[in-house]
């Protein structure tokens, strides 16, 4: 890299929280006219650095240059007056307020503000990178990929140099993705320093220069992309082999064992969140579900679920004996009732499927108390369930007795799937699985959703990524605006026709 001006030089950078150790010791340059891949398995500390860099954590140990002068860093505006702003994969943007308000919501300017001004400035900006902001626009109206731009806009507009991306692809579309690309690679060129967290390694290797790996909280090395490649850096990121094959065995003997016809749902404003939606999951599968999110791929596990009213429309079990049941009108207590041993990995972890203040033992305990005949809860069971789901998936925790929101959120993830899937159910439903987990971490549990299938349950797989869903699913429906745009083969669709479905309707149909 002697042809590269450091930006940032972190020495010696250690933080703890209690016992744990995020980060130890780490150093790391990031370089001007570069996008650095940040890669590590769950609880490796990427974040943690990150947050460090950017002003919301101040580290217990070691030193911060910027642009070779040491740098103390102790809030996100002491970040932005070294030009270093960050963009969480959670927005921080005021919904009822335009771009533009959004953009200078905080920032002293010299004078009475003039809000001509700021959209001409916002403009300026938007049109040196290729972005496509209207600064009047409200947020609420915008789209997903449009309100992240709106926040690499505020972090330009308000100087900075340095731009770290936490999961910056976690929700957009194939075409949306190419168009970020496009934009940090063009600010790359303008010599700002990039640097981007994910765990999608093809996107590693499509846009990084160079990646730089922890684990457990410790720097291991970085190297130049095109000198590596994704199970080099799986090995390093785990500190051995790794397997990086998802398999797709042939669906098991497939029967319907949930059919949903002319399913509407609204949500409690009177929005249509689900409109005339038809589709049949079989036993032994593993069905797809893939669009935009906020397409109502929630609404439709919840309405499965039982935790969501349909204005219309059925939803049908079928059991082995073919005897189709309505779950429609009945919650999740009277569909267990029924003898349906339905599991549902929700996207809220915390809120839906996990009790953060309590620890893993007695999460586990929330799914598994029905199965006791005593008064008294078993807390012995749930215990042995709980060193099971952390041993197999290598949750990273100082014991099963640790409240699960002092966990990382990829390990949160790990807890949640195992919890459900140890219930042994015939239709396991999940939504965004894997979404956080590191490379190592997701493959763990697409064997695990692969051995449901191959027992025989339905599986309805709600996903993000959708090389995944291409290797990963027999067949995928493709929601849009609340519709089915089209069901199509696993084996035989193309990213960019699955793609094009999410964004338009009147794709195709394959049953």
């Amino acid at each position: 890299m002697e042809n590269k001006t450091a930006a940032v030089k972190m020495r010696n950078i250690t933080k703890r929280f209690g016992t744990t150790l995020a980060n130890d010791r780490v150093w790391l340059d990031i370089y001007k006219g570069e996008i650095l891949a940040l890669l590590g398995e769950n609880g490796s500390g990427k974040t943690t650095l990150m947050n460090m860099l950017s002003g919301i954590y101040f580290p217990d140990e070691g030193q911060i240059f910027i642009n070779d002068e040491e740098a103390l860093i102790r809030s996100p505006k002491d970040a932005f007056r070294y030009g270093i702003g960050m963009i969480h994969q959670h927005f921080k943007l005021v919904d009822v307020l335009t771009a533009a308000e959004n953009i200078v919501l905080g920032l002293k300017e010299p004078g009475r503000l003039d809000m001509d001004k700021v959209a001409r400035r916002v403009k300026e900006i938007c049109d040196s990178y290729g972005f496509d902001v209207d600064p009047n626009q409200k947020i609420y109206t915008m789209s997903v990929s449009q309100k992240q731009t709106v926040e690499i806009v505020k972090a330009l507009y308000r100087g900075a140099d340095i731009l770290i991306l936490d999961e910056p692809t976690a929700v957009l579309t194939p075409q949306e993705t190419d168009k970020l690309f496009a934009v940090l690679r063009s600010m790359r060129d303008d010599g700002k320093a990039i640097v981007i967290i994910t765990h999608k390694m093809h996107e590693v290797e499509e846009l990084s220069d160079r990646v730089a790996i922890l684990r457990h909280g410790q720097f291991v090395g970085d190297m130049l992309t095109k000198m590596t490649n994704a199970q080099e850096m799986t090995n390093m990121m785990v500190g051995r082999p790794v397997t990086l094959n998802i398999d797709r065995p042939d669906p098991v003997d497939p029967k319907p064992r949930i059919i949903v016809e002319g399913l509407t749902v609204r949500d409690p404003e009177g929005t249509v969140k689900l409109d005339n939606v038809s589709f049949t999951a079989n036993s032994g599968e593993i069905l797809g579900i893939a669009g935009i999110s906020g397409c109502g791929q929630k609404e439709l596990l919840e309405a499965i679920a039982g935790l969501q009213i349909a204005e219309k429309g059925s939803i049908s079990y079928v059991s082995d004996d073919g005897v189709r049941e309505e779950l429609i009108g009945k919650d999740p207590l009277s569909i267990a009732a029924m003898g349906v041993c339905l599991s549902f990995v929700p996207e809220d972890r915390l809120g839906m499927g996990l009790v953060g203040s309590m620890d893993l033992t007695d999460n586990m305990m929330l799914r598994s108390f029905r199965k006791g005949r005593s008064f008294f809860t078993d807390r012995k069971n749930p215990r042995v369930l709980a060193e099971k789901v952390v041993k197999e998936l290598e949750v990273n925790t100082p014991g099963v007795s640790t409240p699960v929101r002092r966990l990382s959120g990829g390990n949160v993830q790990k807890v949640l799937v195992g919890r459900e899937i140890a219930s042994a159910p015939s239709v396991l439903l999940t939504a965004y699985a894997v979404r956080g987990l590191d490379i190592n971490s997701s493959y763990t549990i697409y064997d695990l959703i692969n051995k449901q299938k191959k027992s025989g349950v339905a599986v309805v797989f709600v996903g993000e990524d959708l090389d995944v869903l291409l290797e990963l699913c027999d067949r995928i429906l493709v929601l849009c605006g609340g519709k089915v745009s089209g069901i199509v083969e696993g084996r035989g669709a193309s990213k960019p026709e699955v793609g094009m479905m999410m964004t338009r309707l009147g794709g195709k149909s394959n049953g």
